[in-house]
């Protein structure tokens, strides 16, 4: 028997704890990891709300507003572009901490700012720890949980987003009633809150056992993947498989290995990546790139984010009542997402993002028409405009959260290689982050430009196209082992795709 205990599939002779407490630690280990996109969400839900206290309290103009409202996507970019390199040399667990850091400094940085440019700067702070967090939340995830329960554990970062806008949303809602000076501070500042308790609560976390066996500790991967397999055989066959895609010789079986012909810190990954891609990588990243831009392209950020200005324009005149309905919307998301969550794995990863941008057309469509009908006719209470206009920004926001929400974050963590994940991964969070700051900082000037239903309508031609791109491009990745993966990519033909999925199962079916 090797150190690591086990020689080659053959089960220790220890006496084995309860299986039962494996799911839980894996579930634990995921909301822990999930939690770092609390402060996404947060920072969303309360920029909402907060906006039209600052824009009054600091004076300022419409183009200064959406400057500050979408700048810290595009901030985020730092985060994220160096995410991917970061975890590869520190872990995954420790960029976690890292990204709490930065957002902590943020938050306190925008909760006592006293001008624009001050304000600016705490963004900018908060922003690097956003990218570090919407990057590795998923990845760690992923590479934590087992195939059977991945895509349940993987839409956790989703949820917590949801948690968060829903939080700031009704931080909105309770600090609108102290003075206009202090109220958007304390609504901003509180978002230091989360990041302490997601740096302490980090230390219970176990390392990624895919970052660990990349480091040649195979010791110590084995005993992360005991804790979060159903079973000792189990375990056994997912360090195999981890080491196969590694590069690394079954052979090779002591607790702390050199890992050979190993390309340290992510050191040629990008030539495998973008310069030089196979079949399948090319297509990977492809899909990525296209599911994160389908995401934010398709107006989200401006539903969340201007929900108290599209009220506005629906016809709820006062504050009051707008901050109402933007914690409807909270609800309402928060409420689906979890449903998205629990039927991620039971209908797969395919089906819920045809399903969810089909809803997400056609309730664009409807409440772009409505909002024309409305601003055609100034002066006049259409009931049955204002009614659908209301409605029709839950059922985006509903129909977003069952499968574009989640899924993305589910799909784009999983499909990469080993090797290859970490940046691919960071790859796609800097697209989604930078299609969610223009979104953010132009929906204002794109209101005026197109009228607010113009702009909705737009949104809507979006969501189609994305309906045609995941239809011809993204295979269903269900139940396939994250080291497997690979073989679904390569070939656009649906056939082909189906037939491969279908040896995917069998495959996880044997294991």
């Amino acid at each position: 028997m090797n150190s690591s205990g086990i020689e080659k599939g053959v089960v220790s002779d220890e006496i084995e704890p309860p299986r039962g407490n494996r799911s839980r630690f894996a579930f634990a280990c995921a909301i822990l990891a999930s939690m770092t996109s609390i402060i996404l969400g947060y920072d969303i839900g309360v920029m909402s709300g907060a906006a039209i206290f600052i824009k009054d309290d600091l004076k300022l103009s419409d183009v200064q507003l959406e400057i500050l409202m979408g700048i810290l996507n595009i901030y985020s970019l730092v985060g994220s572009g160096a995410a991917g390199r970061t975890s590869d040399w520190i872990g995954r667990r420790f960029t976690i901490v890292l990204a709490g850091a930065f957002f902590f400094c943020g938050a306190l940085l925008m909760g006592f700012a006293t001008n624009y440019p001050f304000i600016m700067v705490g963004r900018f702070v908060a922003g690097i720890g956003v990218g570090y967090a919407m990057m590795i939340a998923p990845v760690y995830t992923a590479e934590v949980a087992p195939a059977s329960s991945r895509g349940f554990l993987s839409s956790f970062p989703e949820i917590f987003i949801n948690i968060g806008i829903l939080l700031g949303y009704v931080s909105n809602y309770f600090f609108s009633k102290l003075p206009e000076h202090l109220g958007w501070r304390l609504m901003l500042g509180i978002g230091a809150i989360p990041a302490v308790c997601l740096a302490i609560g980090v230390l219970a976390m176990p390392e990624s056992p895919r970052w660990l066996v990349l480091q040649g500790r195979l010791g110590d991967a084995f005993k992360v993947l005991d804790k979060t397999s159903n079973t000792k055989e189990e375990a056994i066959s997912r360090l195999n498989d981890i080491k196969r895609a590694a590069g690394i010789p079954e052979d090779m079986t002591d607790d702390v290995i050199v890992v050979p012909n190993r390309k340290s810190a992510g050191k040629g990954v990008w030539k495998d990546l973008i310069v030089r891609p196979t079949p399948a990588v090319r297509h990977i990243l492809i899909a990525c790139l296209g599911i994160h831009f389908s995401q934010q392209a398709s107006g989200i950020d401006a539903v969340v984010l201007y929900s108290p200005t599209i009220f506005l324009k629906a016809g709820l005149k006062s504050k009051n009542d707008q901050l109402l309905a933007t914690v409807a919307v909270g609800v309402v998301k928060t409420l689906f997402i979890v449903v998205g969550t629990c039927v991620v794995d039971r209908f797969g990863r395919r089906a819920l993002l045809l399903t969810s941008m089909g809803g997400m057309f056609l309730s664009l469509t409807a409440l772009g028409t409505s909002l024309t009908v409305i601003d055609r006719n100034p002066g006049q209470t259409i009931k049955w405009a204002i009614g659908l206009s209301v409605t029709t920004v839950m059922t985006f926001v509903a129909t977003f959260s069952i499968g574009a929400g989640p899924v993305t974050w589910v799909y784009c963590s999983e499909i990469f290689p080993v090797r290859l994940r970490a940046q691919g991964a960071s790859l796609g969070v800097m697209l989604n982050r930078l299609m969610s700051g223009i979104i953010g900082m132009t929906f204002l000037s794109l209101s005026k430009g197109l009228t607010i239903g113009g702009a909705f309508l737009l949104f809507a031609g979006v969501a189609a196209a994305a309906w045609a791109f995941f239809f011809t491009f993204l295979p269903e990745t269900r139940g396939m082992p994250l080291e497997e993966m690979e073989s679904l990519f390569g070939s656009y033909t649906a056939n082909k795709k189906k037939n491969v999925t279908k040896e995917g199962k069998e495959m996880v079916e044997e294991h």
